[in-house]
């Protein structure tokens, strides 16, 4: 049965957004799709509406830019969409050695995944708190966990959201429930852009998107403050606890470079 609820969707133009919207349509949610690229979105929309019976909407929109979720908020306003489920998953990374990054790129980055999730966060989240009511989930990294030498800025952006996230589960309740899932390697494009070639170690651990999906909406709807897919990528989370931060920092430089 339709519940007349919509959620909305960041980095919804492939890999783990694309999951998310398949997942949250067949829970009977409209679904409110946003990414920088519009084709793959509007194709993913009449999918998604043809086989559930909900209304999907597509909103082109670079959250990388410094007005981005401003803007993406003016959209939806003047559509009088009111998303009861906010899903932050954009975000993206960069490989190499930190004094090697493009500046430009670097900023991109830290806007995309900090700046502009946090602003979703509270201006969505806000509404949600006055309709005493709404589910937001955080989409994380494994990175969060310890320093990661050769992707040091993209473990910080991750290792902020995690704390904003687990913050906002205990300060936002019980109107409103904050969850981070903080996934491992997935089969997505992440790689492929960030330049970031799993080694072996990593890549036994990669989860199809769609299990993903379905633990950290499961944990969402559930209102637990953080949930890590897999039971390999869970206990190298726990096993962080025991080192200190140096030397899981070592620890991670290994394995990047495939020793």
């Amino acid at each position: 049965m339709k519940n007349h609820k919509t959620a909305l969707v960041t980095g919804a133009s492939s890999g783990l957004g694309v999951a998310f919207v398949h997942q949250l349509a067949a829970h009977g949610y409209d679904v409110a799709l946003t990414a920088r690229s519009e084709v793959p979105m509007q194709q993913l929309a009449a999918d998604v509406s043809r086989a559930h019976a909900i209304k999907a909407t597509v909103h082109p929109q670079d959250l990388s830019e410094p007005d981005g979720a401003a803007a993406l908020i003016r959209q939806l306003d003047a559509q009088k969409i009111a998303p009861d489920v906010l899903i932050n998953n954009a975000a993206f990374g960069l490989y190499g050695p930190f004094v090697d990054y493009d500046p430009a790129k670097l900023t991109a980055m830290l806007q995309l995944n900090m700046v502009s999730l946090a602003e979703l966060t509270l201006l969505l989240g806000k509404r949600m708190w006055r309709a005493e009511g709404g589910h937001i989930l955080l989409v994380g990294s494994g990175a969060a966990f310890q320093p990661t030498p050769s992707m040091a800025g993209y473990g910080a952006t991750k290792a902020f959201l995690l704390s904003l996230g687990e913050a906002l589960n205990v300060e936002l309740a019980p109107k409103v429930g904050v969850t981070v899932v903080s996934p491992g390697t997935m089969e997505t494009g992440f790689n492929t852009v960030s330049g970031f070639t799993p080694p072996p170690a990593l890549q036994r651990l990669t989860l199809p998107v769609e299990k993903v999906a379905k633990v950290g909406l499961e944990a969402m709807f559930a209102r637990r403050p953080s949930v890590i897919p897999g039971f390999g990528n869970t206990l190298g989370a726990f096993i962080n606890r025991f080192l200190s931060r140096h030397a899981a920092a070592k620890l991670f430089a290994r394995m990047a470079e495939g020793s």
